[in-house]
């Protein structure tokens, strides 16, 4: 059996005992370190995401959706935490072998700095990226109007949300960028409509014709399943200046909303027309001067008159 108060042995055991074993004791609690930053950052996740799909805006997410955004956030928080530590733990075995160390934290302090400095809005894009995901507040698929674009979502990642708009054109928006983001297709939208029908229309009439258009479209099977809550005529909303407005509201699914709407006024016209309701038209006044008669005042053709006219 070996004398370990003789060399080379004591050596070695003194080897082992200064530098070796506080080096693997720094790697050990670095890696359970490690390990314990990410089932936190993991419980973490899981409690917001559990509260929004309970209480918030995030519950009509499906399992795999939620757990999706539950990777992408743990893959965040957990690599940040994972860097910093394998830092820390890399400059504690430094010094345990005896290297001056602290040039390299002086070096490490300016660097981050700088870096904090000029990647202060990188950072910003990935925190409201990070927070975008937890609270539901639009995915992939839904209109939204942010930053001053409206559009479909393409694509959304942690530092960028990808907007289409109508004219296809495709917007690129850092999250860091996006401080109020109205979602257009959650769940369901109202179509929301004013008609101005002319002073003299019997305003008992104009409401009946038009929750009977409403209840109409309402059971339509094209619109069955889409239209939530027939349209009809909530209140009169003003006295305006060429007729009485009539305020319509109606609730249908958020993806159908403008091809309801549409439908809606085509079926309001056809039945205005058929009632004889009349939706009134500012009137211009035409002055023409006759070198023989003087001036002559008379009103401008309507379009209808215009169009007979020309037959």
């Amino acid at each position: 059996m070996p004398d370990f108060d003789k060399k080379p042995w004591s050596t070695i055991v003194d080897v082992l005992r200064d530098d070796i074993l506080p080096i693997l004791l720094i790697l050990v609690v670095a890696v359970i370190a490690i390990r314990l930053a990410r089932l936190s950052v993991r419980g973490l996740v899981k409690a917001l995401l559990d509260r929004e799909a309970s209480e918030g805006t995030a519950q009509e997410l499906s399992a795999v959706e939620l757990k999706k955004r539950m990777d992408t956030l743990d893959s965040l928080g957990g690599r940040t935490l994972q860097s910093f530590i394998v830092v820390i733990a890399g400059l504690m075995i430094l010094g345990q072998l005896g290297l001056d160390i602290g040039p390299a934290i002086a070096g490490l302090g300016v660097v981050g700095i700088a870096v904090g400095f000029g990647a202060q809005s990188l950072v910003k894009d990935y925190l409201n990226g990070a927070l975008i995901l937890i609270e539901n507040q639009f995915g992939k698929g839904d209109v939204i109007r942010a930053a001053g674009v409206a559009g479909a979502v393409e694509d959304f990642t942690l530092r960028r949300t990808t907007l289409r708009d109508l004219d296809g054109v495709v917007h690129t928006i850092p999250n860091g960028e996006i401080r109020v983001a109205s979602n257009l297709t959650r769940v369901w939208s109202r179509i929301n409509q004013d008609v101005t029908v002319a002073y003299g229309t019997d305003i008992d009439k104009a409401i009946e014709v038009v929750d009977n258009v409403g209840r109409e479209m309402a059971g339509d099977p094209v619109w069955k399943r889409r239209v939530l809550e027939a349209p009809r005529v909530e209140r009169v909303e003003a006295l305006a200046e060429y007729g009485v407005t009539l305020k319509i509201l109606g609730t249908v699914r958020a993806a159908d909303q403008w091809s309801a709407g549409g439908d809606f006024r085509k079926r309001l016209l056809a039945a205005f027309r058929t009632h004889g309701i009349e939706i009134p038209r500012p009137q211009r006044v035409v002055l023409a001067r006759d070198p023989h008669d003087g001036i002559e005042l008379g009103l401008a053709p309507d379009q209808d008159e215009l169009a007979e006219g020309t037959e």
